[in-house]
C-alpha cells in the first residue's frame, strides 16, 4: 500500500505513545502487545491491543467530536444489528502528550475488500444491502442528524469547486453534466431514517468473501439514507449493483441520489487527497470511472 502523508494539523501517533496511554489509564492491559494497523483512513489511527482489542485515536482536531458520538450511538445500535460492529470497551482521556479522547473497542476479524477484486460480489452485495436495510428499520426517534443526510444541492458549491480543481486531470465536462443531472433528482419526502454515511471499502470487513463487520460509525445519524448507496460504486462491480439495490429497496430517485453522493464525495476527495492519500485518491478515480461507464459517458 502507498504511504499516506500527514495533514498539516495531524498528530503523529506511534506505538510508544499508545503503550504509554494504555499503561497509564488501563494498567490491566499494560503488558499486552501493541501493533499499528495499516489503513488508508484519514480520520483515525488504529492499533491492535493484544488479541481481542483495538485502540482508535483521532488523528486531527476534526475527528475528535466523533469519539463521543460513536461510543454513545454504537452502544444503542449494535444490539439491534445482526452484522458485527465495533463494541466500545473504554473511552480514554487526553494524556502522555496526546491532546484528545480516544477509544478502545473489541477486535473484529476480517479484512478490507478491494474494489475490482471482490471475491463473491453477488453475496457481498446482498449482505451489504441487508445491513443498510436493517439499519434503516431501527427507530430513528431522538437520533442525531446525519451530516450527509441532506439534499445534494447543499454540496453544490463544494462539488463544483472540486471539478474546477480537476480540470485537465479528468473529464470535467462529463462529470459536470452528471452532477447537474443529480441536482435535478427529487429530494426525499419520507421521514428520516438511520444511515451509516461512510460505507467505503475501508469501513467494510469481509471473511471468505462475505460481510463480516461494518466499522467507523463516527458519522452515523438520521436523514436521507441515500448516502449509504455509495458502496454500490466505491466497492461493488456493476454486475452486483442490482442485487444490492434490490436488498436495500431503493427506488429510481433514491438510486440516482445515491449515485450523486458517490460522485460528489469522490470529486471532492480526489484533489484533496491526490498527493497525500494515494489509495483514497485511486478509489475516488475508480468511482468516477464506474459512474461514467454506467451512464454511457
Amino acid at each position: 500500500m502507498c504511504a499516506v502523508k500527514m495533514r498539516p494539523d495531524e498528530v503523529d501517533v506511534e506505538v510508544p505513545l499508545v503503550r504509554r496511554l494504555v499503561a497509564a489509564q488501563y494498567p490491566q492491559w499494560a503488558s499486552l502487545p501493541v501493533e499499528r494497523l495499516t489503513s488508508s483512513g484519514t480520520e483515525n489511527a488504529m492499533f491492535r491491543l493484544g488479541e481481542d482489542k483495538v485502540v482508535r485515536l483521532p488523528r486531527h482536531p476534526g475527528a475528535v467530536e466523533s469519539v463521543a458520538h460513536e461510543q454513545y450511538w454504537l452502544a444503542r445500535l449494535v444490539p439491534r444489528l445482526s452484522v458485527a460492529a465495533p463494541v466500545p470497551l473504554e473511552r480514554g482521556e487526553p494524556g502522555e502528550g496526546f491532546p484528545w479522547p480516544w477509544s478502545v473497542y473489541r477486535w473484529l476479524d476480517g479484512r478490507n475488500p478491494v474494489a475490482g477484486a471482490v471475491e463473491k460480489p453477488e453475496a457481498l452485495a446482498a449482505d451489504l444491502g441487508a445491513f443498510v436495510a436493517e439499519l434503516r428499520r431501527i427507530d430513528p426517534q431522538d437520533g442525531p442528524a446525519n451530516d450527509r443526510g441532506v439534499p445534494l444541492r447543499e454540496r453544490d458549491a463544494f462539488t463544483r469547486d472540486a471539478i474546477a480543481q480537476l480540470e485537465g486531470r479528468i473529464d470535467t465536462a462529463s462529470v459536470t453534466a452528471l452532477w447537474e443531472e443529480a441536482l435535478r433528482v427529487p429530494d426525499r419526502t419520507d421521514p428520516p431514517v438511520w444511515a451509516h454515511s461512510d460505507l467505503s471499502p475501508g469501513n467494510v470487513l469481509v471473511e471468505d468473501g462475505r460481510l463480516a463487520a461494518v466499522i467507523d460509525f463516527g458519522g452515523v445519524g438520521v436523514g436521507d439514507p441515500a448516502v449509504d448507496l455509495i458502496v454500490a460504486w466505491n466497492l461493488l462491480p456493476a454486475s452486483a449493483r442490482a442485487t444490492f439495490r434490490k436488498a436495500v429497496g431503493a427506488d429510481d430517485a433514491e438510486w440516482a441520489r445515491g449515485r450523486g453522493w458517490a460522485l460528489s464525495i469522490s470529486l471532492i476527495q480526489l484533489p484533496y487527497y491526490w498527493e497525500t492519500n494515494p489509495p483514497l485518491a485511486e478509489n475516488s478515480r475508480h468511482v468516477i470511472r464506474e459512474i461514467l461507464t454506467e451512464t454511457g459517458r
